[in-house]
């Protein structure tokens, strides 16, 4: 069972949507630094197991304790395996065979599926024309900022399908997370919970696996971007992925991925000197009209001044 949300977003859920794409919008920099001196599947246990041991010690901190319940540990069990394990996995070894521009291009597909998904099996999350309408734009936006090209892509098409696989099972993830709220959990326990879950399941596999790490092997810059990748990309991400769920639902919390990667080309003509150019610009514009469709009050707003 799940308790109802509000479907229009206020300010402040939106600016937790727009921290969230930034911290977001940094795991596509990170993984692309450790990809190279670090084989998938130990990237992504240390990725969630550093991101537990954070997100307890936050959770301690606001006087928190680990539920006891069996039920609510299973729960985490499942959220981990479609939220963290499975996308994590694919996303990771699909960044190793394609360009991150397409791996963002393919990521930004996860409304769409949300969509489908939330209005099967969630009754009070049934898309509207103009939210269906939203999200088509806010992807072709994606697609303009980024570039048609990056479309054709260069990698294996079985890498481009686990890109597409992970955004699935982000859009399952989304409404199974749904469950959290009813069940009275904050937030960061949740968070902790779900990526706690993700370690218990990843740690003996990537062992078998993977092997211990060569730290010789490892340098500084690899080690900074993991601990970039799990405390501010995974579990500070995730206590904003849980509030705004709680308050948004599936279909909205994930209209994140329009948003990743305008925050990243912002990022980088900030930060890294990179152009903003005026096909940039008309891309954002395109999303930012998508998501004022998703959202739905201007337009509804508009209607009225001009019925």
């Amino acid at each position: 069972m799940t308790s109802s949300i509000n479907h229009s977003m206020n300010s402040k859920v939106w600016a937790m949507l727009i921290l969230l794409s930034i911290l977001w919008g940094g795991s596509f920099f990170f993984v692309g630094v450790v990809v190279n001196d670090l084989p998938p599947l130990t990237i992504v246990t240390l990725r969630v197991g550093i991101a537990a041991f954070t997100l307890w010690g936050i959770a301690m901190m606001l006087g928190l304790r680990p539920p006891k319940s069996l039920k609510i540990w299973g729960a985490f069990l499942g959220m981990g395996l479609l939220n963290n394990v499975i996308p994590f996995a694919l996303i990771v070894w699909g960044q190793t065979q394609i360009a991150s521009g397409l791996a963002s291009i393919l990521n930004a597909a996860t409304p769409i599926f949300t969509v489908v998904v939330a209005g099967i099996f969630l009754p009070d999350e049934r898309p509207t024309p103009l939210k269906l309408f939203g999200v088509a734009l806010g992807f072709v936006g994606v697609v303009v900022m980024i570039g048609v090209p990056a479309l054709g892509g260069e990698g294996s098409l079985l890498a481009q399908l686990a890109i597409v696989a992970a955004t699935v099972s982000y859009a399952f993830a989304g409404v199974y997370g749904r469950r959290f709220k009813s069940l009275g959990i904050n937030p960061v326990v949740t968070a902790a919970g779900q990526v706690t879950a993700s370690t218990l399941i990843l740690l003996p596999i990537t062992l078998f696996v993977d092997g211990a790490i060569d730290t010789d092997k490892t340098n500084m810059s690899t080690w900074i971007a993991i601990v970039g990748l799990a405390v501010a990309s995974t579990a500070l991400a995730y206590i904003l992925y849980f509030k705004i769920l709680e308050l948004a639902g599936a279909t909205n919390v994930l209209l994140v991925t329009l948003l990743v990667p305008v925050s990243a080309t912002l990022l980088g003509s900030l930060f890294l000197n990179e152009s903003l150019e005026v096909i940039h610009i008309l891309g954002m514009a395109l999303i930012a009209f998508g998501l004022s469709a998703i959202d739905g009050r201007l337009w509804h707003r508009l209607k009225s001044v001009f019925a």
